[in-house]
């Protein structure tokens, strides 16, 4: 059961919560343990919140993922987790995350704004469980906002005092990307039983998702390179520019492994799984970590 019960709360998936150490990484305060400190309290809570999400969400989708290929595995489709147990530790996560962001407001004086983040985060995807996640485009709309209130909670817990804008759009726009790629691969898997999974589905088609995606990548691309030259904290230089390469064949990769390798159903494997794309994000990180840090050290 307690096997079960982690799996249930996806672990592999808390690495969506690195979008928290977006502000620590962008603002130039991931070198101060003090900052770090404070963004890795929140990427703790975020996956605290986060797995009470999914406990509700599998909860509330128990019989529709028993149709679901892949689904059928999780520990409470399969009957290897009890629901008490779920709702349960849904509870006991929500509470623990709540309590923790009020709290992490309280000792760096932070006028309960990340509190308020987690709140609008856990309300917003429990809603999602159970209703948006049904409605055309308000879906995959949804999973981006909460990219971008992960984003948002770790520029509050570092007080960034001016995070580019063109970053929270190329986050929306990056997991709108991300979202749509993975609706499409259950139009693909479940064919005919795509409705009965999710009935939003049924109103998707591969052209119309393959016509968003394109829109939605291409804009990404323009949406990064202005944020490279226009940021108020980047070198006058423009060196940042020299990332847009690696965020280019990031794309194009991904694309890639969609199309040619049909994959696509589950995000954080892909990702962790191709290592051109996982080499392809080192050395961005790596060129944007000497641009950003490097006048400062050497």
């Amino acid at each position: 059961m307690p096997a079960a019960l982690l799996k249930a709360m996806r672990p592999k998936q808390w690495a969506k919560n690195i979008f928290v150490y977006a502000g620590l990484f962008f603002d130039g305060k991931a070198l101060e343990p003090l900052w770090l400190w404070r963004s890795t309290l929140a990427f703790v809570v975020f996956c605290m919140v986060s797995s009470a999400v999914y406990l509700v969400n599998d909860l509330a989708d128990i019989e529709k993922d028993r149709i679901h290929p892949t689904k059928r595995l999780r520990p409470l489709a399969s009957g290897a987790l009890r629901p008490s147990v779920a709702r349960a530790a849904a509870v006991v996560l929500l509470v623990a995350s709540v309590g923790g962001a009020f709290a992490i407001d309280v000792a760096f004086g932070l006028r309960y704004w990340f509190a308020a983040t987690i709140v609008t985060y856990a309300a917003m995807m429990f809603l999602y469980s159970v209703r948006l996640k049904n409605v055309v485009i308000v879906d995959v709309m949804t999973v981006a906002a909460g990219y971008v209130l992960r984003i948002f909670g770790g520029t509050v817990v570092v007080v960034v005092a001016r995070f580019s804008p063109w970053l929270y759009v190329c986050t929306t726009l990056g997991a709108l990307f991300i979202a749509l790629h993975k609706r499409r691969h259950e139009l693909l898997l479940l064919a005919e039983n795509a409705k009965g999974h999710r009935s939003s589905l049924q109103d998707y088609s591969l052209r119309f998702m393959d016509e968003m995606t394109a829109l939605v990548a291409s804009s990404a691309l323009v949406t990064y390179s202005f944020y490279t030259f226009s940021a108020p904290n980047l070198p006058e230089n423009h060196t940042m520019m020299l990332t847009i390469p690696f965020v280019i064949y990031g794309i194009f990769r991904y694309l890639f492994l969609i199309h040619s390798r049909n994959l696509g159903g589950a995000p954080e494997d892909i990702v962790l799984g191709d290592r051109p794309l996982m080499i392809a994000f080192v050395l961005w990180a790596l060129t944007a970590g000497i641009v950003i840090y490097g006048p400062g050290l050497f």
